[in-house]
Order: C-alpha cells, then sequence, then structure tokens
C-alpha cells in the first residue's frame, strides 16, 4: 500500500483520517496513517488546547489541520468575536427567525438562550477570514504536516505561509476543474471527493470523480480519494482509479476514541447507506447527512429555504442548542457519508485500521490470483 504520498509524509499507509475529535488524531497517527483535526468548530483558545494535546500524545509522528476558508467570505470586519457575531446577525432576514421559531414548537423542544459553545453559533464564526486566520496562526505555532481547507483554495498568505514553514497544502475537489485551480494557486495534494462523502460534498460520484481528477492533475501533485471509502476493497479500488491514498471522515465517526454523542452514534449503527441526504438545513451549503424531521422541515413548502453559509448555522442556533438540551441530536444534525450502512459495531481506531490494511492486502492477492489464471 506505500505510495508516493507515504513518502511525502513520512506515514506507513496512505490513510488520511478527518475528524474533529484529538483522540482520533492521534490514534490513527500512532496507527501509521495520518490523522487531520478538523478546526472550524473550535475558538482559538480551544484550538491551542487542542492541538497542545495532540503533540502529547501523537508520538511524535505527522499530523495534520483542517479549516473552513469560504473562497467568497461575508463583509463584516473586525477581531472581535462578539462584534463579529452581532454584525452577522443583521444580515439574517425577520421571516427566516420566525421559521425556526415555530420549528422550535413543532418538536417540542426546550427554550434557553444560546449559549456559545453549547452547539450554538460560536464555532461557525471560524469561517469569517478574521478568526479562520487566527485558527490558522494557532496552528502554525505547533509541529504540524498538512494544513487543509475544505471549501476552495486555500487563500494566498496562508499558502505562502505554510510553505515558508516546510508545511504542505491540500484542498477538497468536487469536480476536476476544482483540482486544476487548487494546482495552478499552489496547493501540494488534492483531495477528490465524490458526492457519497459525509459533510460538504458536491453531486459527482466518487467512481467517476477520481479518475477525472487523476487524469486533470496526478502528474503534478499526489491525489487522495474521498466519498464512500471506509474499508480495504475501497482502497484498493481508489489505488486502482490512480489515487495515492484514501481521505475518509465517516468511519471514525463510529470509533471507540470519537466524541460522537450517545444517540448520534446510535443513528449511526442504525442507519443504511439509503438513509443519508444531501442537505443545506445545518450550513448553508449542500452537506450530506442523515435525514431527518429537520432536513425534511427545510425542504417543505412553508420553508423560507436557506440562508448562505454561514448565516444558516448561526440562524438556526437556537434549535441546535434545544436539541442538545434534549438529547435529540439524533433528530436534527447527524453528518455522515454513505459508508454509514457499513458502520455496525463500535471499535477502537487501531483495529479498524488493522483491518483495513489486511482486507487491502487480501483484495490484491484476489487480483493477483485473477491476473496470473489469464496468463
Amino acid at each position: 500500500m506505500h505510495t508516493r504520498i507515504c513518502d511525502v509524509f513520512g506515514i506507513e499507509y496512505p490513510i488520511f483520517a478527518f475528524t474533529h475529535c484529538r483522540d482520533v488524531v492521534a490514534a490513527v497517527s500512532k496507527a501509521g496513517g495520518l490523522g487531520v483535526l478538523g478546526a472550524v468548530g473550535y475558538s482559538p483558545e480551544q484550538l491551542e488546547v487542542e492541538l497542545a494535546w495532540i503533540d502529547e500524545h501523537v508520538d511524535g509522528k505527522p499530523y495534520g489541520v483542517d479549516f473552513v476558508m469560504p473562497s467568497k467570505a461575508m463583509e463584516v470586519d473586525g477581531h472581535d468575536p462578539a462584534e463579529l457575531r452581532a454584525q452577522v446577525q443583521e444580515l439574517i432576514p425577520e421571516q427566516h427567525r420566525e421559521f425556526v421559531d415555530e420549528l422550535i414548537d413543532r418538536f417540542d423542544l426546550p427554550r434557553g438562550d444560546v449559549q456559545q459553545g453549547d452547539g450554538g453559533m460560536g464555532g461557525v464564526v471560524g469561517w469569517i477570514p478574521e478568526v479562520a486566520h487566527q485558527l490558522v496562526e494557532v496552528a502554525f505555532a505547533h509541529p504540524i504536516s498538512l494544513v487543509v481547507n475544505a471549501l476552495g483554495t486555500p487563500p494566498p498568505d496562508v499558502i505562502e505561509l505554510a510553505h515558508s514553514r516546510g508545511v504542505k497544502v491540500a484542498a477538497l475537489a468536487g469536480k476536476a476543474v476544482h483540482a486544476e485551480r487548487h494546482v495552478m494557486n499552489g496547493i501540494d495534494v488534492v483531495i477528490a471527493q465524490g458526492t457519497e462523502a459525509g459533510g460538504h460534498t458536491g453531486d459527482v460520484a466518487t467512481m467517476v470523480l477520481i479518475p477525472e481528477v487523476v487524469d486533470a492533475v496526478g502528474d503534478q501533485v499526489p491525489v487522495l480519494a474521498a466519498g464512500g471509502i471506509g474499508t480495504g476493497r475501497q482502497i484498493a479500488a481508489a489505488l486502482a482509479l490512480g489515487a495515492d491514498g484514501v481521505w475518509m471522515g465517516s468511519v471514525w465517526l463510529g470509533t471507540a476514541e470519537s466524541d460522537s454523542r450517545p444517540e448520534q452514534l446510535e443513528a449511526y449503527l442504525k442507519a443504511t447507506s439509503s438513509d443519508t441526504v444531501r442537505s443545506k438545513s445545518y450550513t448553508g451549503k449542500p452537506a450530506r447527512m442523515l435525514r431527518t424531521p429537520w432536513t425534511d422541515a427545510w425542504e417543505a413548502p412553508d420553508s423560507p429555504g436557506t440562508l448562505p453559509m454561514p448565516l444558516q448555522n448561526i440562524l438556526i442556533a437556537p434549535a441546535n442548542q434545544a436539541y442538545y438540551r434534549a438529547g435529540r441530536v439524533d433528530e436534527f444534525f447527524v453528518p455522515v457519508g454513505q459508508i454509514v450502512g457499513s458502520m455496525k459495531q463500535v471499535r477502537p481506531v487501531r483495529d479498524v485500521m488493522f483491518d483495513m490494511v489486511n482486507e487491502y492486502l487480501d483484495t490484491m492477492e484476489r487480483l493477483n490470483r485473477i491476473t496470473d489464471a489469464e496468463e
């Protein structure tokens, strides 16, 4: 399973793990892959705590940090989070506030003041450029090996800063043209993410997308395959399509180290691959998650429609916290990809990695037997 990207990062297996849980980051990196911490939910102070913990628990293995820096940013100014929130709140139409208020009553949710850090709007302010850059500054104070932007090419100054520190830069692409643009702007790794993926994703399937992206940029930079990948057979398929490795997120949500809430974890274990939907109901951009009464409500005729990122997430903060207080997050926002249908038991990250590597080897042996039989 050794590919050129293993040499780039000094890792044993070309398996990259996106996660919001520091324990998963450390466990994957120690097991031979490369863990990547999703930073958007953290304040700069919280991110500092998380990265300091990873530094102490990753045994010197490489790891990365993922940011969300949209190419089209809101026109707000300032560095104070409270000031930024106030500016953003003024951009939200009253009819949307009334609809969220009605949904809280419709779903019989407890009311209360919105508190930062309790499923509220604090984290999504990280999508605002000023705050995102603060998070980047925190990350570069640690021995990271990779920075990733989830929405488009990172800003030029971030790429330049990363390269000046010997840190590689990656970006997600849902189309070949996105990948070409990333490479033109100087990124080092393209993550080609098919529509099967959890979270923000496009509408092109992985089987179609990977060879298109590889043909477009594969001679220039390594390509990681993402979307619907969670087994050794799927890793083998990704490499057969020309990818240099895999980028996985959903599969770690069901591991013992994951910080998934109990009700979310139960929903993952029960779900089939047909139970997911791409919805704008949480962030304002299409994101794959389990279908719930909440996602259905935003598609109904009486819905005013979703707002653009990050206004939608800030709009729904009262409902978000109400669901958390009621312990009913499984009815609200359960982000996951179509690989959820294969997530049937909770296991340690190390076991998941071991099984994937062994299944990959078994798959390659089977293919070799087929090839030998044809000669």
